[in-house]
């Protein structure tokens, strides 16, 4: 406690850290403030079957990436998700096109073109989502609920839908505008931090409710309840490892003497992440996951069958099964394009440095891909395990909001966030020769969400 008091002191002598965190909290809490407010022309006291339909499934999901502002009917209510989908179309894009990879060779001027072009596909795919959303809600309120604009609920007017949509694009884009302010003047990844604290805004809730439910109607009282909490703080230790976990290859660094003085002669370490990707799998597939319920138009999953039944009920056999199997694929998809094991090997050599045992050049590229390979495997199965234990818990009785909690997106973008801030403000600290926030002085973080 006392350590903790003394970081504290410490973050509050640095003068820029101190103003980078509360220009955070500041943006955040006008975040928070911009997702209770409602589209104009609609009754916030006629949402109740909006956020009924939002409590549980897919449309729960997407109800906590914005933090509630979907179940508002908030002018945040499709909230980042849609710069997310964009920015993983381009990053794809990259891979194939060949305009696209020129313009990720060319350094600061082809990334501000890649995110205008990403910008540009946001306010696309926003427009594509919205007209869905305002039919989804529109069939959700009563006849009053939009009596400033129209009396009769199946008709609204032209300008009600016109403003509704033109409003959830410039919701999006200034939540966007929101989270690269963070990452300019703020403290940690501005998109990943809207989205975590998107998530946390569901916490008190779902554990409230959670705590309702076995009180009340599931039974098992409040010692169920403590176990689940055990299990979540499992779950949560868990992934910890799993965003830390590395796997290290030695490295000889051959000697010089130059003059007087001898150079290398040292053995270092390259520590290979098991899950080099983050959660950047689970983000991949989860938006594509998304896609059945954006093409159905926002509607209930009862009034679906088929495929579209199939692909937007989050505890069915088959949402889970190609939600983990995505995840597999994306995270060696993610760690190919992050990993460059031939740059690795050439960097070594220049440095005159080799892996023992192995020789330089091409062998020590297809050594450190082996490994990559390796450990990739069951870094990207035990991940997807992690993904779908939100459908697990929830056969065992929890809640569909707080099973949310037990694994998924919304666990790993915590944990990847939450180590990710807490590394850049210990970076801060030590580099102006402060303690750290460990007695260690290391934390390994990582961007759950590195979008550009």
């Amino acid at each position: 406690m006392k350590r903790f008091i003394q970081t504290i002191k410490n973050i509050y002598k640095i003068e820029d850290l101190r103003k980078r965190i509360g220009y955070t909290i500041g943006i955040i809490l006008l975040y928070r403030l911009g997702s209770y407010v409602v589209l104009p022309g609609v009754d916030p006291s006629q949402l109740a079957n909006l956020q009924n339909q939002t409590s549980s499934g897919l449309l729960g999901l997407l109800n906590m990436f914005s933090g509630g502002a979907f179940s508002n009917a908030s002018i945040f209510a499709l909230g980042i998700m849609p710069y997310i989908s964009a920015s993983i179309v381009i990053q794809l894009l990259g891979m194939a096109i060949p305009y696209f990879q020129k313009l990720q060779k060319e350094g600061e001027s082809g990334r501000k073109k890649i995110n205008q072009i990403t910008r540009y596909l946001t306010v696309l795919i926003t427009g594509f989502q919205a007209p869905g959303y305002i039919a989804n809600l529109i069939s959700q309120l009563p006849a009053e609920a939009i009596t400033p604009f129209d009396p009769a609920i199946t008709s609204p007017t032209t300008f009600f839908w016109v403003s509704s949509v033109l409003i959830l694009i410039s919701g999006t884009l200034f939540v966007m505008w929101l989270g690269e302010r963070i990452t300019d003047k703020g403290i940690g990844n501005g998109i990943s931090m809207i989205i975590m604290i998107g998530i946390i805004a569901n916490l008190p809730f779902a554990l409230f409710g959670e705590l309702v439910s076995r009180m009340e109607q599931k039974g098992g009282g409040l010692v169920i309840f403590i176990v689940e909490l055990a299990v979540l703080i499992a779950v949560i230790l868990i992934s910890i490892l799993l965003v830390q976990g590395t796997r290290r290859i030695p490295v000889q660094y051959a000697k010089r003497i130059v003059g007087n003085k001898q150079y290398g002669g040292v053995r270092q370490y390259i520590p290979l992440k098991v899950n080099a990707a983050g959660v950047m799998p689970i983000i991949f597939a989860q938006a594509i996951m998304f896609l059945p319920l954006t093409l159905a138009g926002f509607a209930e999953s009862e009034t679906l069958s088929g495929f579209a039944a199939a692909f937007t009920n989050v505890n069915g056999f088959w949402y889970n099964f190609v939600f983990a199997l995505m995840i597999i694929v994306f995270t060696y998809f993610y760690t190919a394009i992050t990993i460059n094991p031939n740059q690795m090997a050439e960097d070594m050599k220049k440095n005159n440095g080799f892996i023992p045992g192995v020789k330089p050049g091409k062998k020590t590229a297809e050594f450190i891909d082996q490994i990559m390979s390796r450990i990739t495997l069951p870094g990207s199965m035990f991940l997807a395990f992690v993904a779908i234990m939100p459908a697990l818990v929830s056969m065992m009785g929890v809640t569909g909001q707080f099973a949310q909690f037990f694994g998924g997106t919304s666990l790993l973008i915590l944990v990847g966030v939450v180590l990710d801030t807490l590394q850049q403000i210990e970076s801060h600290l030590l580099m102006r020769h402060y303690d750290g926030l460990t007695k260690s002085g290391r934390i390994k973080g990582r961007s759950s969400i590195n979008m550009g």
